[in-house]
């Protein structure tokens, strides 16, 4: 049966690099949950504007159907899927073996590694509304953010391939 490894979490914890970092290692697919954003949604991050749950259905179904369009690969995704009903619908539909995973680290060193972080339409100030959100399920895996990008790769690998 096909796997999806489904990275969730703030914007600036990881999601990303881990995410292709793993995809490499186990040779899965990627998907990339950022490519999906409308122009309209990336308009208003850029300008400081978080978006609503209307924003966020758009961009949950076109991942959806990115997801049923390749049914046939094992998955990563990095996607911040931050409430329940995100998550719900991202996999609305999808039978597969679902593995979650969430990246957790303090707001300050979150709120850093934005601020550093070059050519990306979110902008650091708007850390906090993602932090007011987030619901954190007690079906996932947590990961501290600290942990290097190797170990938390191997900690995903343990996970769903024993």
């Amino acid at each position: 049966m096909q796997k999806i490894i489904i990275l969730f979490g703030v914007s600036g914890s990881g999601k990303s690099l881990i995410g292709k970092k793993l995809s490499d290692n186990l040779s899965f697919e990627f998907i990339e949950g950022d490519n999906f954003h409308s122009t309209d949604n990336i308009k208003k991050m850029k300008t400081n504007i978080s978006l609503n749950d209307i924003d966020r259905e758009e961009w949950l179904m076109s991942i959806n159907n990115e997801l049923k369009n390749n049914l046939d690969k094992d998955i990563v995704i990095a996607c911040s899927v931050l409430k329940e009903d995100y998550r719900k619908k991202l996999i609305s539909g999808i039978n597969a073996n679902i593995f979650w995973f969430c990246l957790k680290g303090e707001f300050k060193l979150i709120q850093e590694r934005l601020k550093n972080r070059k050519n990306h339409f979110f902008q650091s100030d708007l850390l906090q509304s993602q932090f007011d959100i987030i619901e954190y399920p007690d079906y996932c895996n947590f990961i501290n953010i600290t942990e290097s990008p190797q170990d938390i790769v191997k900690f995903i690998k343990h996970k769903i391939l024993k």
